[in-house]
């Protein structure tokens, strides 16, 4: 062999040894894009995956000593740090000496009860072997759903000894499913955005009492069995760039702009807040919020903040201090809540104070140092020293929670048998407390995105960092436990937002742009289980966000778990574009017209999207925005072809899409009945398309070109009720659900 080719063998053998290390850790070696295109991971971009999950890849040998290194760790513990198993089927994965020896087992039951047990440790099956070592499957009867503690000790008749604690997550085979479905009915509800429903009361921003508003209207002239919102979660309200409900600082805790400030414990005693409240200055900005176009997220925050802090004091004086039933209440939410409250709370505080004393601080990576880790001994001496700033944000949670509780209560008692249904976001913002307090949770130097699609030609970077999948198994799943069950708090359903990362996440490292990046697998089996056991216990319907590259089998494990798919009309197509009907809809699965990252349905046959992506510079050339218009010209005759076929049109109604260059009331009910005839559980109708606006409520890729997050609904509550238009689509749409079969009995 020539001297030049020499280096090429190593080469090689770095690039196999790469490629089989990615694929241990999960990374996949390729990926099938929308357009069909097939995409390798090259050895590049798998370095620098690997360095992010904390391996050294720079070279063969130090890889290959990163490997042996996790190898010898796993196989040198007993257990596993959780087991998460269906009920009926409890197999645990031990390893120890490949030597006799006894296995003696104690199960700390999450009820308190105590089993024990002893068997020899060769009589278990052997499923793999290593070093000396073996492991064998330890198996048990059917234990009761739940977390339990599992307490093991191998033992030789040499002295050896081994020890272990474990945790045994017990899980249902598939989610909870209102009785209804169960049964083979089918239902129906109205999507809002919380933040743009707006009464005569509101303070330019919609609030749990607006809220109540919506469901009486929705049971009352929709036969509605549920109200289905934008993600509540704390956000930092700042325009533009924090304004985004799927953006989050925390997963855990709510905005507290979705507070009708009034309505908070203390405020109705606070002589400050009512003097505050009649001044002509407060009631001109209120009127200034209420009437302007869009929410005006900081100019809120700012307004509601000085009002809760008027009720805070007032009800520290009166109720705290004084240790009133009140108090006592707020002391049980606390006790309830404990440090993950507290986390939430201290970053809440200093990132006011901060701001307040740096005025150009906004973010916490921006912060002091002392300040940037939650544990250090700044961050002690400040809870020291301000306790009561920090007690005020619980007790704004606590608010938040009560007036959560109540709209969901009072949805049942409208008999919505759903009531409330909410939205959990997948990102968390980079610069928000949970970064902050758990880092660790979190996979540094990598970013979560999307590959290019018909909407993304250059792919999407979400900006925030990935899953540490190791970290949650460390820690049995503890917090993703958390916070589906505080997410789903106070409602009878929960969409998760792109479902697909509890099997998969497109990961951009950094320094690479959304068009290079690789998928990696998380351990769906773990997640799916332990979703299945929150949602059983809660008694909460969960929904799968399953759109764009999806790869079958993960439809079909989410079928499995009884997990709802999510089905548009824009999306249900056959390989040649034509639309497929209404029967061969999926029946596990929620059905409508389109999301809040899509086009409205009027907006779709006028192509204001497409407008719209044109004047913010999204398209990748001066042709695009004309192609996008032809393609889009297709999809509206397809529309119309599937309607007509289905005889949803009138007689003599145009067939031609290009003579209808904007979306008629007999198409707008046309597509309503075609959603509202598919076999699907549920069928969900937008605020926008209820009302047929034009303009969506998200411009993906945006941020300050497009007013994101911002859209106050067409009409206010009390219009809703009264409007002629906005009752005429209420009894389109009850007509469609008593037709379909979607409106429950008692309606």
């Amino acid at each position: 062999m020539p001297p030049h080719h020499q280096p090429e063998e190593p080469a090689r053998d770095f690039d196999a040894l790469l490629r089989a290390a990615a694929e241990s850790l999960g990374i996949q070696p390729e990926y099938w894009d929308i357009f069909g295109n097939r995409h390798e991971l090259t050895s590049d971009l798998a370095q620098r995956l690997l360095a992010a999950m904390g391996l050294d890849a720079s070279n063969a040998a130090a890889l290959a000593h990163s490997l042996a290194l996790r190898e010898s760790d796993a196989w040198s513990r007993l257990s596993p740090p959780v087991a998460v198993v269906d009920h009926a089927d409890i197999r645990v994965p031990l390893r120890a000496p490949a030597e006799a020896a006894t296995l003696r087992w104690r199960i700390e039951a999450e009820s308190g009860a105590v089993l024990e047990g002893e068997q020899d440790w060769l009589s278990l099956p052997e499923t793999a072997h290593a070093e000396g070592r073996s492991e064998r499957l330890w198996t048990h009867a059917a234990l009761p759903l739940g977390y339990h503690t599992l307490q093991l000790r191998w033992s030789a008749s040499t002295g050896a000894a081994v020890q272990a604690r474990m945790r045994l997550v017990v899980c249902p085979p598939r989610a909870y499913l209102p009785p209804s479905l169960e049964r083979g009915e089918k239902r129906a509800g109205l999507a809002v955005s919380l933040y743009g429903v707006h009464t005569a009361h509101t303070w330019g921003c919609g609030d749990f009492t607006a809220l109540k508003g919506v469901i009486d209207w929705t049971a009352t002239h929709a036969s509605g069995s549920y109200v289905a919102l934008n993600p509540l979660h704390a956000i930092f309200n700042r325009q533009p760039y924090n304004t985004s409900p799927y953006l989050p600082s925390t997963i855990f805790y709510r905005n507290f702009l979705y507070l009708d400030v009034p309505a908070v414990d203390g405020f109705a005693r606070s002589r400050w807040a009512s003097r505050l409240l009649a001044s002509e200055s407060v009631r001109a900005e209120i009127a200034a919020l209420n009437g302007s176009e869009f929410v005006e997220y900081e100019r809120v925050a700012r307004l509601k903040r000085l009002f809760l802090l008027l009720a805070f004091r007032e009800f520290y004086r009166t109720e705290w201090l004084a240790e009133t039933a009140r108090g006592m209440a707020f002391a049980r939410f606390l006790a309830r809540e404990g440090a993950r409250l507290e986390e939430f709370a201290l970053f809440s505080a200093l990132d006011h104070w901060l701001h307040k004393k740096y005025p150009d601080v906004w973010v916490w990576p921006q912060w002091p140092e002392p300040y940037r880790d939650p544990g250090s001994t700044a961050c002690r001496d400040f809870q020291r020293t301000h306790p009561r700033a920090i007690l005020f944000y619980k007790f704004v949670q606590w608010q938040l929670d009560l007036q959560a509780e109540a709209a969901q209560r009072h949805a049942l008692e409208r008999g919505m048998e759903i009531g409330l249904f909410h939205d959990l976001p997948l990102a968390n913002d980079s610069c928000g407390a949970d970064l902050w307090s758990a880092r660790g949770f979190f996979t540094q130097g990598c970013r979560v995105g999307s590959p290019p699609d018909d909407f993304s030609p250059n792919g999407q970077d979400w900006s925030f960092p990935p899953p540490n999948k190791e970290r949650h198994l460390a820690d049995g799943y503890r917090r993703f436990a958390d916070f589906i069950r505080m997410s789903a708090r106070h409602g009878g359903a929960l969409r998760l937002d792109h479902v697909m990362r509890l099997f998969r996440l497109y990961w951009i490292p950094d320094g690479f742009d959304a068009r290079t990046g690789a998928y990696v697998r998380d351990n769906a089996g773990d997640l799916l289980r332990v979703l299945a056991l929150e949602s059983v216990r809660q008694k909460v319907l969960i929904i799968g966000e399953d759109l764009g590259t999806v790869e079958p089998r993960m439809r079909e494990m989410l079928d499995r778990f009884g997990i709802l798919s999510y089905r548009l009309f824009y999306f249900e197509r056959r390989e040649d574009g034509t639309l497929i009907p209404p029967g061969e809809y999926p029946r596990q699965a929620l059905v409508s017209s389109t999301t809040h990252d899509l086009p409205t349905l009027a907006g779709f046959w006028c192509g204001r999207d497409i407008d719209a992506r044109e004047r913010a510079g999204l398209l990748p050339d001066d042709g695009a925005a004309g192609r996008m218009r032809e393609g889009r010209l297709r999809d509206k005759q397809f529309m119309l072809d599937a309607l007509h076929e289905q005889a949803l049109l009138p007689p003599g109604y145009p067939r031609q899409a290009e003579l209808l260059p904007e979306l008629t009331g007999e198409l707008h009910n046309a597509i309503t009945g075609f959603l509202a005839l598919t076999p699907s559980m549920l069928l969900t109708l937008n605020q926008e398309d209820l009302t047929k606006e034009i303009d969506q409520q998200n411009l993906p890729a945006t941020t300050h070109q497009y007013p994101n997050w911002r859209r106050k609904m067409k009409y206010s509550v009390e219009q809703l009720g009264q409007d002629p238009h906005a009752l005429d689509f209420a009894a389109m749409l009850s007509h469609w659900l008593s037709r379909s079969q979607r409106a429950p009995a008692q309606s």
